[in-house]
């Protein structure tokens, strides 16, 4: 596990070393952009074909989508009442219950799984983010954000648009294509394989970009640290409870108790952004939660493990 987490570290320090030296003039964001677009739009959906392609899609995905969708509400749950416990201001309020439900579940998840272990977790990972955590961000996720935010004078865009995205159509072709048992061309397998390959090393990169220390400030401390507990002690800790009722076996069951354990979605800076949320906020989160979660990932690896399903 540590072996692990030190190279996605290195490779998250070359995201960050971009964004201090600027290579070429292209800002961490001009980087981050294109990087984050080709990756959403060719070489993700290539990873999610090339996977759900021949996996296991029965039961056991409506388990995963079960897990996820529960401990994220848990978790908005949760954040809610603190919230309202000690009268959070609505942009902020929405800030802190986007950063605390929703897991870097692909971003982060993907690499850390894969190498954690093999290859067969691609499935898992990318199972509970098709199946569970995007449709729900895109859905309840966008309602939480337009209660909290505000979307100017702009025309509210219909929550349903938004599942109209390459992952999804690649995820419903894929699903065809596994039920009517139809084989991949050796040559489509291949440079399917070949595209995924590149996926986990722009994520990484991408994320090390994201990531701004000079977000963090003492003000916001507050209300980071609701995110903190929520997000990397109590969200996964009843997900490891909701998991050991699941029929799935142990080593899939930890996989997705880890994903589920990841900190802060990057995405959600966007959403912040659009909604006029606190964005300076939730980059504080993202950066912050990334870096504890070198601490607490090799903590939830160790009770997955060991945990008597």
């Amino acid at each position: 596990m540590n072996s692990t987490l030190i190279q996605m570290t290195l490779l998250m320090a070359c995201g960050a070393g971009w964004r201090t030296l600027t290579p070429a003039g292209l800002t961490a964001e001009q980087t981050r952009m294109v990087l984050t677009t080709v990756v959403y739009y060719l070489l993700l959906p290539a990873m999610v074909l090339d996977v759900l392609w021949t996996a296991d899609i029965s039961l056991k995905s409506f388990q995963y989508t079960l897990l996820g969708i529960s401990s994220i509400t848990f978790a908005l749950i949760c954040t809610w009442m603190l919230g309202r416990l000690f009268r959070f201001e609505p942009k902020r309020m929405g800030a802190v219950m986007l950063a605390a439900a929703f897991p870097n579940v692909t971003y982060l998840g993907l690499p850390v799984l894969e190498q954690i272990f093999g290859n067969w977790s691609r499935s898992v990972v990318i199972q509970l983010d098709l199946f569970a955590a995007a449709p729900f961000l895109f859905t309840a996720g966008i309602m939480l954000v337009r209660h909290y935010g505000d979307e100017g004078e702009e025309k509210p865009r219909s929550i349903l648009l938004s599942l109209n995205a390459p992952p999804f159509w690649a995820a419903a072709v894929a699903i065809i294509l596994n039920y009517q048992q139809i084989v991949a061309p050796d040559w489509l397998a291949g440079a399917l394989q070949k595209l995924s390959v590149t996926v986990v090393p722009l994520m990484l990169f991408s994320l090390g970009l994201a990531l701004n220390w000079r977000a963090v400030t003492l003000r916001n401390v507050p209300y980071v640290l609701p995110v903190l507990l929520i997000k990397m002690a109590v969200m996964p800790l009843f997900a490891l409870f909701l998991a050991g009722y699941l029929t799935i076996d142990d080593s899939h069951k930890a996989a997705a108790v880890l994903d589920l354990a990841m900190p802060s979605m990057v995405l959600g800076i966007v959403f912040c952004d659009r909604y006029r949320l606190d964005s300076g906020l939730y980059a504080m989160t993202v950066t912050v939660t990334t870096a504890l979660s070198l601490i607490t990932l090799p903590f939830w690896h160790h009770a997955v493990a060991s945990y008597k399903w």
